[in-house]
């Protein structure tokens, strides 16, 4: 982790931290006044937020551009990128039961989990389970398809990391082939 991330991320705890304490103050103090004070803290809280994640989409538009990947954005800050089509029609709904073959990678190249180690990935969409930026990306799939997506912390491990192979904080990338759905 380089300094400025470990800066970074040090100034994320630091306001955790003041959150915790406000909220145990919260706690003891009345309702009314506690409000008004929690207010003075939601706007500078906001504003790490949103500096966190303009940070985190530079790092990736930059890393799509050192790989010269013609990738697209969701809404929810998703990049995608279907590389691979099948000529498979059928496309997994919330509920389905799905089977990838994958890849996870961090920006830097290293490669945290993989399907030819700890064999296929099963998990029923939509119910959880999974990092909420494989749901969303896995709807756009058909049965086949190759694809890669890359997801900002908020989409992937948020700020504590997995606790094994994924730090805190990281952007991580996911090259998926979607097998089954349903066990077809």
């Amino acid at each position: 982790m380089t300094k400025r991330y470990r800066n970074i991320f040090k100034a994320v705890l630091l306001v955790l931290l003041l959150v915790a304490v406000i909220s145990c103050k919260h706690i003891t103090r009345g309702k009314k006044q506690d409000n008004v004070s929690m207010a003075k803290y939601e706007k500078p809280l906001e504003n790490v937020n949103r500096y966190l994640v303009k940070k985190d989409n530079d790092r990736i538009k930059s890393f799509i551009r050192r790989k010269k990947w013609k990738m697209k954005q969701t809404g929810t800050g998703l990049w995608y990128q279907i590389y691979e089509k099948s000529n498979d029609t059928l496309m997994p709904k919330l509920d389905d039961i799905v089977e990838l073959a994958y890849k996870v990678f961090l920006l830097d190249g290293s490669l945290c989990y993989s399907s030819d180690s700890t064999g296929t990935k099963k998990f029923a969409v939509g119910h959880g389970g999974v990092e909420s930026g494989l749901e969303e990306g896995i709807l756009m799939l058909h049965k086949g398809d190759k694809a890669r997506f890359i997801m900002p912390p908020y989409l992937a491990h948020g700020l504590l990391g997995d606790q094994n192979k994924i730090p805190a904080r990281s952007t991580i990338l996911y090259d998926v082939q979607l097998l089954t759905i349903n066990g077809r």
